[in-house]
């Protein structure tokens, strides 16, 4: 694989010790370990090799793949989510909770000052958070096939709006010409301005020969 390629890939994560799924892309092994969700679109999900939107060693491992092949391989924290720092563990005081109306629960996830932790207890009017990520110090081990590889630009285009937005191909109409794409959506979506202006700068980044981006939006008289 080189920089600037779009493959698709299939994967379980998985915690080392504990065999926990942390992120799955596989239906029929979500639906054996009892992880299956009605609403959420399994399927091989596409990935720009060396784009900085998946892990580090996860970059890496993909990177030296094939398409059609299989690995499992495992990812230490420095090329995944890192180690855990003793100083992303805080103590607030119980009225900043109270202030914002947030039950301080213990195991319960909160955002304060745009940091997400986990409230690991409440004890004597303080509340100790933890804002590691989840995973940070865990050894992850990764089950991967690279599916295919995209190469047309209308495809790549819409892998990336797919990726910043959770929908499927089927809900994207594009139309480009020449150097501009035009993007619709044929179902409602609340994508907010930094959705569209992130989902725009890749599609500018990693897709040759496309210099401008639009976003539209379509409505539809409705007879009764």
């Amino acid at each position: 694989m080189d920089t600037g390629d779009f493959v698709y890939v299939d994967y379980v994560g998985r915690v080392k010790y504990t065999g926990e799924i942390f992120d799955i892309t596989k239906e029929d092994v979500a639906k054996k370990e009892n992880l299956y969700r009605e609403n959420f679109k399994y399927g091989p999900v596409a990935v720009i090799i060396d784009s900085d939107l998946i892990l580090p060693g996860l970059n890496e491992e993909i990177k030296k793949m094939k398409v059609g092949e299989k690995k499992t391989f495992e990812l230490k924290p420095d090329k995944a989510f890192g180690e855990r720092n003793t100083e992303l563990i805080k103590l607030i005081p119980e009225s900043t909770f109270k202030h914002q109306d947030i039950d301080a629960v213990p195991g319960s996830y909160v955002t304060i000052n745009r940091m997400r932790g986990r409230i690991v207890s409440v004890d004597g009017g303080r509340v100790k958070v933890d804002f590691n990520h989840p995973l940070a110090g865990k050894i992850l081990l990764y089950e991967v096939q690279v599916t295919g590889e995209i190469k047309e630009n209308d495809e790549k285009i819409k892998a990336v709006v797919c990726y910043f937005t959770g929908l499927g191909k089927d809900d994207i109409d594009l139309k480009t010409s020449g150097s501009e794409a035009e993007i619709m959506f044929k179902k409602k979506i609340n994508l907010t301005i930094e959705g569209k202006e992130i989902s725009a700068k890749n599609i500018l980044k990693w897709v040759s020969g496309i210099e401008k981006v639009k976003f539209s939006e379509v409505f539809e008289k409705i007879n009764r």
